[in-house]
């Protein structure tokens, strides 16, 4: 099958975005659309103050977007909830609580912009 388009996934660390960064060029390399960029556990609310914590990082996925002129789709945070999910092999987008469903609403919102 044919790829019309590739969904590169990163955490905001560096090593993660020089990673990303190789990954780019060959798919642009390839001839690949990339539909954008996803950043995953980009930040940590503390369930008890609600505070936010960049335990990994800071604004790296932006400068990588910027820099290839791709979009950034969206950020996951590191959030516990998912992380269960996925331990249990359960889809967070179909059976987490809302708020977590519209992080990937809106990165699949900003995918069909981008395509």
């Amino acid at each position: 099958m044919p790829i019309s388009a590739t969904i590169i996934v990163t955490t905001p660390q560096m090593v993660s975005i020089d990673d990303v960064s190789r990954a780019i060029m060959m798919f642009k390399d390839t001839s690949v659309h990339i539909g954008g960029l996803v950043e995953n556990m980009s930040y940590f609310i503390a369930p008890d103050t609600k505070s936010k914590y960049y335990i990994f990082g800071r604004g790296n996925s932006e400068q990588i977007c910027q820099k290839y002129n791709i979009p950034l789709l969206g950020k996951i945070p590191f959030e516990i909830t998912i992380r269960e999910n996925c331990d249990q092999g359960k889809v967070s987008v179909a059976l987490a609580n809302d708020e977590i469903k519209d992080y990937y609403k809106g990165i699949t919102t900003n995918l069909f912009k981008s395509l």
